[in-house]
C-alpha cells in the first residue's frame, strides 16, 4: 500500500483510533515501593507519575480517545488522572475514561490477565466504534509518536502489529520473544523463554516485544471472544493471543527507533528497584537519553502550584547547596548538600545533612546532620536526625529493604511511620 500523503494519513488514522492503558498492575519487583499504589502509578522523574509518558504520547501522537484500565490499589493513580489529564474536549470526541475492574462479565471474575482485562471492556469498546485500538502497557518509560507504528500497521495490511526493541539475550528472559522474516512478518514468537533466540547477523542480541499492539478491531474482537471460551487459557496477550495468531494472520513487529539515525529508541521498563534508581539518576546527566526538557514532544502531567526550591545559608560550615542534581518545586535546602541526586517536590533537607546518589520522592524531610547515600526514600518519609542510610548494608538490611545493586529503599512503614494516606 502506498503511502502518498502521511501526515494527512497518520491523522485520519489516530482520529479513528481507540487507545487503551493497561495501568491495572502491582509492580512487585518494586517491593516495597508499591504497598499503597499500583505501578503506573509510582512517581518518576522529579514531578511525573510513570502513566504520564503512555499517556503523553497517546495526546502528543494525536490519539484523544483514551481508556485507562486499573485494578491494584488505584485510589492515587486514579485521583492523579482526574486532577492532571481532566482537559479533553468532550465536543471533539476526545476522553480520558476511567475503566476499573468491575466484574462486568463475570460477577465472581477480577482482570485474570492482559486480554482478559480489554476483553470484559468489550462492550465499551464497540460502543466508540473505533477502526483501530491501541493497547499499551501503562508502566514503561519512553517517548514514541505512536502515529508512525499506525501508519506501518495500514502499510503492511496487518492484522496485528508489536512495537519491539532489540535486548541483549541474558536480559530477554524478561520479554516476548519474536523472530522475523525480512518483511518484519512474526515467524515466532515465545513469551520470557529460557533459552531466547538472537536475531540473524546480531548474536547476542534478541528481538523483544514493549507491550504494545496495534489491532484491527474486528480482529481483535474475534480473537478476545475465542480466546475468553477457551477454558485452557490464561487470558494473556503474550502467553495466549499472540502465539495463537502469528501462522494464520498478518502479524508484524514494528522497530521503536528513531527515526533519523536509525538507532534505537530510548525505553525503560523500570520494574526493579535497581533499575527505577539507575532510571531517574540517568536524567541528572548532562545529556540524558530521555531529554524531559524538549518542547517537541513534552511529557505532560499534574503538578499541584509550589513555590520555587530555595537554598539557603552560605557560610563556609553551613551551605545549602545541590550539585550535579535535579530538584524541584518547593524543596528546601537548608545549610545541607546534595550531591548526584534527584529530589521531588517539597523535599526538606536540614543543616548538615547530606544525600548523595539518591532518589527522593515528595514530602521527605531529612533531619539534621543525616547521611542518606545511594538510596530510594519514599512519599512522605520522616528522617530522624543523624540517621545514616546506604553506608553499612548489613545495618540496612535489618530494617530497610536493600536490593541486589546496593540500593537501598526506605519507606515510611519502615521507619514505624504509619502513613495510610493517598501516596
Amino acid at each position: 500500500m502506498k503511502i502518498e500523503q502521511p501526515q494527512r494519513l497518520v491523522s485520519r488514522i489516530t482520529r479513528g483510533t481507540l487507545a487503551l492503558v493497561l495501568a491495572g498492575g502491582r509492580g512487585s519487583r518494586l517491593k516495597q515501593l508499591t504497598d499503597w499504589r499500583a505501578k503506573p502509578g509510582v512517581p518518576f522523574g522529579g514531578k511525573f507519575r510513570i502513566i504520564d509518558f503512555p499517556l503523553s504520547n497517546c495526546v502528543n501522537s494525536g490519539i484523544r480517545r483514551i481508556g485507562v484500565l486499573t485494578q491494584y490499589k488505584a485510589h492515587s493513580l486514579i485521583r492523579h488522572i482526574q486532577l492532571g489529564w481532566s482537559n479533553s474536549n468532550p465536543a471533539m470526541g476526545e476522553f480520558i475514561e476511567l475503566l476499573p475492574a468491575q466484574q462486568r462479565i463475570d460477577e465472581n471474575s477480577w482482570y485474570a490477565g492482559t486480554a482478559d482485562a480489554v476483553y470484559q471492556n468489550i462492550d465499551i469498546i464497540r460502543s466508540h466504534n473505533p477502526e483501530y485500538v491501541l493497547i499499551l502497557a501503562g508502566d514503561h518509560i519512553y517517548k514514541m509518536d505512536y502515529g508512525l507504528m499506525l501508519a506501518y500497521h495500514v502499510e503492511k495490511q496487518a492484522d496485528m502489529t508489536i512495537g519491539c526493541i532489540q535486548v541483549p539475550v541474558d536480559e530477554a528472559k524478561a520479554f516476548g520473544v519474536m523472530g522475523i522474516e525480512e518483511s518484519g512478518r512474526i515467524l515466532r514468537f515465545r513469551e520470557k523463554p529460557n533459552d531466547p533466540d538472537s536475531i540473524p547477523g546480531l548474536p547476542g542480541t534478541a528481538l523483544a516485544s514493549m507491550g504494545i499492539y496495534v489491532f484491527n478491531t474486528k480482529f481483535l474482537y474475534e480473537q478476545l471472544i475465542r480466546d475468553a471460551d477457551d477454558p485452557k487459557s490464561s487470558h494473556d496477550f503474550g502467553k495466549d493471543i499472540i502465539p495463537s495468531v502469528i501462522e494464520k494472520y498478518r502479524v508484524f513487529a514494528y522497530p521503536f527507533k528513531d527515526v533519523q539515525s536509525g538507532k534505537q529508541s530510548y525505553w525503560r521498563d523500570v520494574g526493579t528497584i535497581d533499575s527505577y534508581w539507575s532510571s531517574n539518576l540517568e536524567l541528572i546527566g548532562v545529556t540524558p537519553d530521555l531529554n524531559l526538557y524538549d518542547r517537541e514532544w513534552p511529557i505532560w502531567t499534574h503538578q499541584e502550584q509550589l513555590p520555587p526550591a530555595k537554598f539557603v545559608f552560605d557560610d563556609e560550615d553551613r551551605r545549602g547547596m545541590a550539585v550535579d542534581s535535579m530538584v524541584s518545586g518547593g524543596c528546601i535546602i537548608s545549610g545541607a548538600t546534595v550531591r548526584h541526586s534527584l529530589l521531588f517536590s517539597n523535599v526538606v533537607v536540614n543543616d548538615g545533612a547530606t544525600v548523595t546518589d539518591s532518589v527522593v520522592l515528595p514530602n521527605v524531610n531529612i533531619g539534621e546532620g543525616a547521611r542518606v547515600h545511594k538510596a530510594i526514600l519514599d512519599k512522605g518519609c520522616e528522617i530522624p536526625a543523624g540517621m545514616v542510610i546506604g553506608e553499612d548494608l548489613a545495618l540496612d538490611s535489618e530494617r530497610f529493604e536493600v536490593s541486589e545493586g546496593g540500593v537501598v529503599l526506605v519507606t515510611p512503614e519502615m521507619l514505624n511511620q504509619q502513613l495510610h494516606h493517598v501516596r
